[in-house]
């Protein structure tokens, strides 16, 4: 049978020397690599001191927008929770009382709004989903914790704060 590459060996069947028994050559080559990248640029980032730049496409903590008003822009529609693979997300719906036309957008709005980070596999696939513009991902990352209801936010956790109110 062909190989399917070159590449492709044959392995040497001839008895070793005395050098290759006392593995000097293989020891050399290994101090030459670690020399080598002893003078290399490291990869490593001290943390807390610098950053290291996310990717255009990185996908961190799930934020829930307003709109230009303040409004929450979230209209409990479902998507993304149908389209999350990993049911992270779960919601109920409520309708609009009288007088709260200020705080939500449509009729229709999200109570409660959940999203178990433990569960979630950051694809973007709520974002994606949600026909609002609602949902969307920053690029933040899940901060430590020690307990397993600290990974999962509700609806206050998620909410970008109030632009009205910050003034």
């Amino acid at each position: 049978m062909q190989a399917l590459t070159n590449r492709a060996k044959a392995v040497d069947r001839r008895p070793m020397t005395f050098a290759e028994k006392m593995y000097i050559p293989a020891i050399a080559k290994g101090m030459g690599i670690t020399f080598k990248h002893l003078f290399q640029k490291k990869a490593t980032v001290s943390f807390p001191e610098k950053t290291r730049d996310f990717s255009p496409v990185f996908r961190g903590l799930h934020v829930l927008n307003r709109d230009e008003e303040g409004r929450e822009r979230c209209t409990a529609c479902g998507l993304c929770a149908v389209a999350c693979p990993a049911e992270a997300i779960t919601m109920e719906a409520a309708e609009r009382k009288e007088g709260e036309e200020h705080l939500y957008r449509e009729e229709k709005y999200a109570a409660k709004y959940e999203i178990n980070m433990l569960r979630c596999i950051f694809c973007g696939f709520c974002e994606e989903a949600c026909p609002k513009d609602a949902v969307y991902m920053s690029e933040t990352f899940a901060p430590a914790n020690y307990q397993r209801k600290g990974f999962i936010y509700g609806k206050d956790d998620l909410l970008i704060p109030h632009p009205k109110e910050g003034k």
